[in-house]
């Protein structure tokens, strides 16, 4: 396992220094990488997990750090890290492991003196009783038991309240499931089911959302189903944002930012396949991901286009359907990419002002009485409700719509995690009136 960790630390470093997305970072390391198949599944827990709890485990860094003003460099920190996490969180890994392969680590830097130096924080973290910091509030010690910023707690909480934050955060960590939508233009729902069994996965229904199934055991991808295209990767509060969307057959919907295609796919599905889904994104080679998509699904009514979202395109025909996800902060999704709770608040304030620019745009696509949906993977009542209030309180040409009752009526709701298992979600409802 020495070199699973050794990729673990180079990754964590990499994923510091860099803009990149945790699991890009990750899959493209291991595509690369000659480690079994065990040693690449020990990199993925190690990894996730340490990116995971990394608030936590740098608090007890500076607990045991004899003077706090010990400055550390990115290596030696990562390595006490992955070094903590295996000691708290990793049961499968002896202690002995998980000291001496970080001292191992630490000795091949530069300085001779850090084996040392980590032995000795790990052995007295172990001899101290592997005790966790307190913390001296409430909102502290949220941050250390789910291991996220005290900004993200506070804001949680004021904007949720405190029972709702908790369990959004509870629901923070962990493995997210994985859920496909079933395409049973090609083949009836229990079909793809025992397809996907036959092939060696754990498959049960969701019934939350329509012709939706959980599934474990392997990569979806490789599946016979997946590439006979009888299914595609989402989330469950993205398939309920197509059923609020509320397509029928003949209609002509607009999907304004829309790589890489799955609303796009389960809206034609619940078309039949039959009128017509504009998809776009501002980059061709997303796009080229749509069209992709499309092909193995069979999805003919799908036209994938680039387009600016924030730009009004006098081209494009007015849809009877309009589907407006944005670019959002990604608060929604943090088990799923958990260096976005690391980021700074800052990076997220002009998001809200771009969001309502182009929902503004999108709804210029409407027809009369037609549906416009806005919708983003975040948890955050300014890129959220304030938008989507903001938006009816200056378009006098529009209504407030109408979700399915699963989802409560009413024009908008924040899906948390807790609710169907899903992301973190929001979807409004507007119609324009005739």
């Amino acid at each position: 396992m020495a070199g699973a960790r050794g990729l673990a630390v180079k990754l964590l470093c990499r994923l510091e220094s860099s803009s990149s997305y945790s699991n890009l970072l990750l899959d493209s390391a291991l595509q690369r990488s000659a480690l079994s198949e065990q040693d690449k599944r020990f990199v993925s827990a190690l990894f996730y997990g340490t990116l995971e709890r990394k608030y936590t485990l740098d608090a007890v860094i500076a607990d045991c750090l004899n003077d706090p003003r010990d400055k550390l460099s990115a290596e030696v920190r990562n390595i006490l890290r992955i070094g903590l996490y295996q000691l708290l969180y990793m049961d499968s890994v002896p202690d002995n492991a998980a000291v001496d392969e970080s001292v191992k680590l630490a000795k091949r830097l530069r300085n001779p003196a850090l084996g040392g130096f980590v032995n000795g924080v790990l052995r007295g973290f172990i001899r101290n009783g592997r005790k966790l910091p307190e913390g001296k509030n409430d909102v502290q010690k949220l941050a250390l038991t789910y291991s996220c910023p005290i900004w993200l707690v506070e804001k949680w909480c004021d904007e949720y309240g405190r029972e709702t934050a908790a369990a959004m955060l509870a629901a923070s960590l962990g493995q997210a499931p994985t859920t496909v939508r079933a395409n049973t233009l090609r083949m009836p729902l229990d079909g793809i089911a025992e397809l996907l069994r036959s092939d060696g996965f754990k498959v049960s229904a969701a019934d939350s959302a329509e012709d939706a199934l959980v599934v474990s055991g392997g990569s979806i991808e490789q599946s016979s189903a997946y590439k006979a295209g009888l299914l595609h990767v989402q989330d469950i509060s993205c398939m309920l944002c197509c059923e609020a969307l509320g397509a029928g057959q003949g209609d002509t919907v607009l999907d304004i930012c829309s790589a890489p295609g799955g609303k796009a796919f389960t809206t034609a599905e619940l078309m039949g396949n039959k009128g017509r889904v504009l998809a776009f994104d501002l980059h061709e080679n997303r796009v080229r991901l749509i069209r992709s998509g499309a092909k193995r699904l069979g999805l003919t009514c799908i036209e994938a286009a680039v387009n600016d979202g924030k730009v009004f395109c006098s081209s494009l025909p007015t849809a009877d359907r309009v589907l407006c996800d944005v670019p959002c902060s990604g608060l929604g999704v943090i088990r799923r990419k958990p260096e976005i709770k690391y980021k700074s608040p800052s990076e997220f304030e002009r998001l809200p002002q771009i969001q309502y620019d182009i929902l503004s745009v999108s709804s210029g696509y409407v027809k009369a009485g037609g549906t416009l949906v806005y919708s983003t993977c975040t948890l955050s009542r300014a890129e959220n409700d304030e938008v989507a209030e903001r938006f009816l309180a200056e378009n006098p040409g529009f209504a407030a719509g109408q979700l399915p009752d699963k989802l409560g009526g009413g024009y908008k709701v924040t899906i948390t995690p807790d609710r169907f298992g899903s992301d973190g979600f929001f979807i409004a409802v507007f119609i324009r009136k005739k």
